[in-house]
């Protein structure tokens, strides 16, 4: 299947870039705060991975074609500074596209409603692209990402992996 590429999506307020790896050099510093790996554990990015993490991304698609890639830069339009990323990563089952999504806001940026914002912003450019269905993994201690999934019209669900839970639509 001959997955589209992403392309921008504005609202009033923000722009959903899509990922090039040139993002790597300001997103090391929206990334650097540790507050952000409080639930998903790991460390801050340093720019050497960021670049090949996003060199590796902006393939669009797995070695095989199964799954396509989309990976969004979250910046603010009138200033253009980096806020965060959201991201989907888009399967066929069976007729269904399918798409499990996720959104990282700087912490200093976040209680603005930008991850809401953003992930429904991409949630409408995936629709366009057919994709039926939604899915997302929280921890279940992550009360605001476990808001944006809400937001998003996701339910929790009894399925878990590697201690998140799965939300869906």
């Amino acid at each position: 299947m001959d997955w589209p590429q992403p392309e921008p999506v504005c609202s009033e307020r923000l722009l959903l870039e899509p990922l090039a790896v040139d993002h790597a050099a300001s997103m090391v510093d929206v990334l650097a705060d540790p507050a952000l790996y409080e639930y998903t554990g790991g460390e801050a990015p340093s720019l050497d991975l960021l670049h090949s993490r996003y060199a590796a991304q902006t393939v669009g698609q797995s070695d095989d074609g199964s799954q396509w890639w989309l990976n969004w830069i979250v910046t603010y339009r009138d200033t253009s500074e980096p806020a965060g990323f959201v991201q989907a990563t888009v399967e066929c089952d069976g007729s269904t596209l399918v798409a499990e999504i996720a959104w990282v806001i700087s912490p200093r940026l976040q209680s603005q409603g930008i991850a809401s914002e953003a992930t429904q912003m991409m949630i409408g450019w995936l629709r366009a692209h057919e994709v039926d269905r939604f899915t997302a993994h929280i921890y279940p201690e992550h009360q605001a990402s476990m808001g944006v999934a809400r937001n998003q019209a996701l339910r929790p669900t009894s399925s878990e992996k590697d201690g998140e839970t799965r939300w869906v639509s």
